[in-house]
């Protein structure tokens, strides 16, 4: 699985590429605030074009870089791909353009479809598309037949829908143990099973209260970000489906390796968790064992 950091900051990314283990970047207009208001807040000014020159220059040739359009009609989105796909590609023929899936805001459908056709557009034009904003399987598939090169199902955002459903509190680090809700719900719906044993199978098949037990924790049938990745990946191998599925929207280290054990194409990660990667009390416990354990004997091999 590649590992693409999720962030703007160029201090971060600089780092993590230091460490030997990006293979791209991707950015968003939040994550570009608050790579400004980091800066801003230490009194540094920032010159938008030489900052995003120097994230394609340290991240390296070829190694992709998302940048997404701040428009959401069809015409301005394309011409908005076009002035950053020009402007920057050329540094180290690296960019790719992020386009949502969906542009409405929940009130004007008209524009429904205008992500679809930018990103069949750009297909034609040579321009790499990483298709945002993903929250369904329906969706995957969509941006996949439309041409995108990458599809980035926001895995995060689905466990925190599902959560604030069910009224649960939660840190936004927090990992979600989906195993932990569908096991809930596979008790209420036996329990709900056995009070409905005497009855025939038609009103036990329409009835309300066992189908709420069967939709339990899900969205659309989808009971975690996890579950939204590995239904992408599948619809994409059925069909033999070139998109890369990038895991989007990634909360903790835990929700990585799960991201990979999916066998997400790509999980792109926030500078904190991959931090979060490396360390176990074990591994620190080791190292400490280690070093008190070093005799004067193998010392001297290194003088």
């Amino acid at each position: 699985m590649k590992v693409f950091i999720d962030t703007a900051k160029l201090d971060e990314i600089r780092e993590a590429c230091s460490w030997g283990i990006v293979d791209g970047v991707t950015t968003n207009p939040s994550l570009i605030k608050k790579a400004v208001d980091a800066l801003k807040a230490k009194s540094e000014n920032i010159e938008m074009e030489a900052h995003i020159k120097q994230i394609c220059e340290t991240v390296g040739e070829g190694k992709p870089v998302s940048l997404e359009v701040i428009s959401l009609t069809r015409g301005k989105m394309i011409e908005e791909a076009e002035i950053l796909y020009h402007k920057f590609n050329k540094i180290a023929d690296n960019i790719v353009i992020k386009i949502p899936i969906n542009t409405c805001n929940g009130e004007d459908t008209t524009s429904d479809y205008d992500g679809l056709k930018v990103i069949s557009e750009l297909g034609r034009k040579d321009i790499p598309v990483n298709v945002t904003l993903i929250m369904s399987s329906e969706q995957a598939l969509l941006a996949a037949k439309a041409g995108a090169k990458y599809a980035s199902p926001f895995a995060g955002r689905i466990d925190d829908y599902i959560r604030k459903n069910l009224d649960i509190k939660f840190e936004k680090q927090d990992y979600f143990d989906f195993c932990l809700m569908e096991a809930i719900g596979e008790q209420r719906f036996y329990e709900r099973i056995e009070d409905t044993s005497h009855k025939p199978p038609q009103s036990v098949y329409l009835d309300q209260e066992t189908k709420k037990c069967i939709d339990f924790a899900k969205d659309k049938g989808i009971g975690s970000g996890v579950g939204l990745v590995k239904s992408i990946i599948k619809i994409y191998r059925n069909f033999n489906i070139k998109t890369e599925v990038i895991a989007a929207s990634i909360r903790n280290a835990r929700q990585v390796k799960e991201m990979a054990e999916a066998g997400a194409d790509i999980a792109t990660i926030p500078f904190n968790v991959i931090r979060e990667m490396i360390g176990h009390p074990k591994t620190a416990e080791g190292i400490k064992s280690f070093v008190a354990d070093v005799v004067p004997e193998y010392s001297a091999l290194f003088r």
